[in-house]
């Protein structure tokens, strides 16, 4: 207990605390930046002085914040301010907000968009250059992200830019598309996008830390207070977003804990200064090596064990790209564990699953063991047979359940019966797998209510009352946000500080405007899980959103 007395407190709350020596609650008392004491309305009242600030909640569901345990944050912040085309229900909807971004963009300056998904617009086919150049004028290099960020396509200004024609291959790792004749069709998958990316200028540092400030804003009213930064293949972004992270924190303004992660390239720069993960403090610290080992369901990038479906007979076997050959991979891996940091690692095909799963097993026979566990990231297509494999190696599953209602048509077209092999959270928990949530923004919606509602639901609202996609692999409730607190804690090493309302601990909270745990016991709560706000969001004690 706490000598002062607390400077706010709860009280008449559904208080869930995730804490297992005392998982229910009616009040919290919170002192400075930790937690004071939890437990019934007349103990915590008691401990009130002249100056506690106290709150009746009216009977409010409170949980710990959430942990978006895989988010691009500094990409997401920045998205927020470029052409916003994630919603778009159609290719001619796409380039009416890409026509009104050109007519206000000066002639040479880039246009610049991410979020496009072609399976919303209910089609199987990619737009192209010959798309955009009408929309975008001939004199205004143009990308346009696909939502999963691995394939874009351009305009023929960004491919003039590039110097990419019939004569340029593809790089190791990227197809460039072309037409029946050899030339660029304009749309770009995996490393081929750098060709174009590497020209686009980088915002100033100030714009970017006022992203981030924003970014920082909207995470908490979505109940969001800790986050673990991802990196991409080959990026720059890690070093300028810890500087950028770093700078914000020395000036009192970083109002977020950030478990920062490493690209696998950069790792030699901090394994020469003997940096490990774990290196910082409870706002900003070092987390794990990112290495990518294949691309996405979406682009047909994914690295199978067998060929996707194919769409016309004439079309040519297809099993995905592996972006990093596996010896590549296994040298990356065991780099990284010797220089003291462990690996997150992007995997969403079988068999770069299963290829990934074999390294890990490969290191924990050969005595390397991570400071903390490794995890894959997404574990998206997972053979059967490889289920248990997460659990005996002790690799956390670092999922995001709203692909699986972004991806249930793509899955079904492109996977045919292997539909019931994705996203298997519930396979992963009865094998006693750790999941840790995340919503990958900007891939996704950052928001994880509709997260929640995915993992427990399983549909999109809108198909509601459908039935539920794969409803063998719907989770509970209380699994649920374990993985968006716990979970989340205990994949970055944070278990201690933060995950749990218990006393000691940051004082890290939400105050929500309805009972999750009842909406979730209903036989069918809509789209309420989804639609959930947040009325409060306390971060290191104080008050930052409601």
């Amino acid at each position: 207990m706490y000598a002062a007395a607390p400077h706010l407190i709860l009280h008449n709350g559904k208080v869930v605390t995730l804490d297992a020596a005392r998982p229910a609650a009616t009040a919290i008392a919170l002192a400075g930046e930790r937690i004071a004491a939890v437990g019934s309305d007349a103990a915590i009242l008691a401990l009130a002085g002249p100056a506690t600030r106290i709150v009746d909640l009216g009977g409010a569901l409170v949980l710990p914040g959430f942990c978006d345990a895989h988010i691009h944050l500094s990409l997401w912040a920045l998205g927020r301010r470029e052409v916003q085309i994630a919603d778009t229900r159609s290719l001619d909807e796409l380039l009416a907000r890409v026509a009104a971004a050109a007519a206000g963009t000066p002639p040479g300056r880039w246009i610049v968009g991410r979020g496009w998904n072609e399976s919303r617009w209910g089609v199987t086919g990619f737009p192209s250059a010959a798309d955009l150049d009408p929309v975008t004028g001939p004199d205004r290099p143009a990308i346009l992200y696909r939502s999963d960020l691995h394939s874009a396509v351009v305009n023929s200004a960004a491919l003039r830019l590039a110097g990419i024609d019939a004569g340029t291959a593809s790089p190791p790792g990227g197809v460039i598309d072309r037409d029946a004749h050899g030339e660029p069709t304009g749309y770009l998958r995996e490393l081929a996008i750098d060709l174009v990316g590497r020209h686009i200028p980088l915002p100033a540092a100030a714009e970017r830390r006022a992203a981030l400030r924003e970014a920082t804003a909207e995470l908490h009213r979505l109940g969001i207070t800790a986050v673990h930064a991802q990196r991409i293949k080959e990026g720059t972004d890690g070093a300028r977003e810890w500087a950028d992270l770093l700078q914000l924190r020395e000036a009192g303004e970083l109002r977020l804990r950030v478990n920062c992660n490493i690209a696998a390239h950069d790792l030699p720069h901090l394994a020469a200064l003997g940096l490990r993960t774990g290196f910082g403090d409870n706002l900003l610290r070092l987390g794990h090596v990112k290495v990518f080992s294949d691309g996405s369901l979406g682009s047909r990038t994914a690295w199978m064990l067998a060929p996707f479906v194919k769409l016309a007979p004439a079309e040519a076997e297809n099993t995905g790209v592996a972006v990093t050959p596996p010896e590549q991979m296994a040298a990356e891996f065991r780099a990284a564990t010797l220089a003291g940091f462990p690996i997150s690692v992007h995997a969403i095909g079988d068999r770069a699953n299963r290829v990934v799963l074999d390294i890990f097993e490969e290191l924990a026979g050969a005595g390397l063991q991570p400071p903390l566990p490794h995890r894959i990231e997404h574990v998206q297509i997972l053979n059967p047979a490889d289920w248990p494999r997460l659990a005996a190696l002790g690799v956390t599953a670092s999922v995001q359940p709203i692909h699986a209602l972004d991806d249930m048509d793509t899955a079904d077209l492109f996977l045919g019966e292997r539909t019931g092999h994705i996203y298997a959270f519930r396979s992963l928990l009865e094998t006693g797998a750790l999941l840790a949530f995340g919503s990958d923004a900007p891939v996704a919606d950052p928001n994880p209510f509709v997260g929640l509602h995915a993992a427990v639901v399983r549909q999109r609202p809108e198909r509601l009352p459908g039935p539920a996609w794969h409803g063998e692999q719907r989770i509970s409730m209380a699994d649920a946000i374990y993985a968006y607190t716990m979970g989340a804690a205990r994949a970055a090493g944070w278990e201690q500080v933060i995950g749990s309302l218990t006393p000691g601990k940051l004082a890290d909270l939400i105050v929500l405007d309805r009972d999750l745990f009842a909406l979730a016991a209903q036989e069918d709560p809509g789209a309420a899980i989804a639609e959930t706000q947040v009325r409060m969001t306390v971060f290191g004690g104080e008050v930052v959103g409601k």
